[in-house]
């Protein structure tokens, strides 16, 4: 006789209304003064604020190398045309390729570098494997932005991870203006869980990876969220990095500059809190998306 378990869902979402809950489970969920490459200060900055940013996680000698595998994946027509590449509705250009680190030996080789999983070790106190990676590319005149969300809320919602013990690492491969487009998150929002209201569609994806709806904040909770805890953008050279917690509310806008900003972009999330079920999906979503092998990176 098979035995079904039942997860509890803490964080219920995709509801009739929207909901805010307190958040239940831990930021840094390592004991305090557990080894690793972060020092205590500044994991006790990504308790309070739910980020880290990292001057330089990889070196000015390292960049071109990412550079060039970055290019080489979004030219390259086979890689155009398989599933996991998402298109601009606009431009036709690609926006993301996603599950790198199984397409490109050289992002697997940064996936397993201890500057990088080391520090997702670090934070969540664990073995980790990879939920989800993928290159961003944003080039000038016109790359559409990511509307504000949690990752979490749609990795719950739609991937049926339990809880909150997942972190993401994007790092810059072009620099980070103020002006082109780059990363803003809302300084201690990961401390509350906001629950969306509506019914999520079948195959959701395949518009959400273009342009979300399903799982994104009503104005007025934004405008809430904003007040009280404030926005900060992320600028930086390449090879600099943000670290943020998986219910962080984060979002991007459109780059219109010459410039272009893209990053390469990594989830980690603990091999204790493997995906179940989705809590408010009516299927799974992909595996390049929501990964289902658990095997620890090593």
């Amino acid at each position: 006789m098979t035995t079904m378990t039942t997860v509890t869902d803490l964080y219920p979402s995709r509801g009739a209304t929207e909901v805010s809950i307190p958040r239940k489970d831990p930021v840094v969920w390592s004991a305090p003064g557990a080894p690793g490459p972060i020092a205590t200060a500044d994991l006790e900055t990504f308790e309070r604020d739910g980020f880290l940013a990292v001057d330089q996680l990889i070196g000015p000698a390292e960049v071109p190398v990412y550079q060039r595998e970055l290019e080489r994946l979004v030219t390259d027509p086979e890689i155009r045309a398989d599933e996991r590449s998402i298109i601009e509705p606009k431009s036709k250009e690609i926006r993301s390729v996603f599950e790198v680190h199984k397409i490109s030996e050289v992002f697997a080789n940064l996936v397993r570098d201890e500057r990088v999983v080391g520090r997702a070790r670090q934070i969540l106190g664990s073995d980790v494997y990879v939920h989800q990676s993928r290159i961003n590319v944003k080039p000038g005149f016109g790359a559409s932005g990511f509307y504000w969300h949690s990752d979490f809320e749609t990795w719950h919602a739609e991937d049926g991870l339990p809880n909150m013990r997942t972190v993401s690492v994007s790092i810059a491969l072009t620099e980070n203006y103020d002006t082109n487009g780059g990363l803003m998150i809302m300084p201690g929002s990961h401390r509350t869980f906001l629950g969306c209201a509506g019914a999520t569609p079948k195959d959701n994806y395949k518009q959400s990876l273009q342009m979300q709806d399903a799982g994104t904040p009503s104005d007025e909770a934004l405008t809430a969220m904003a007040s009280e805890y404030g926005i900060k953008l992320f600028t930086g050279k390449a090879g600099s990095a943000t670290w943020f917690d998986c219910n962080a509310m984060h979002g991007s806008g459109d780059n219109i500059t010459p410039f272009p900003r893209s990053n390469v972009f990594i989830v980690f999330n603990s091999v204790e809190n493997q995906a179940v079920e989705p809590f408010a999906a009516p299927i799974r979503r992909p595996e390049f998306i929501g990964a289902r092998d658990f095997t620890p990176v090593k």
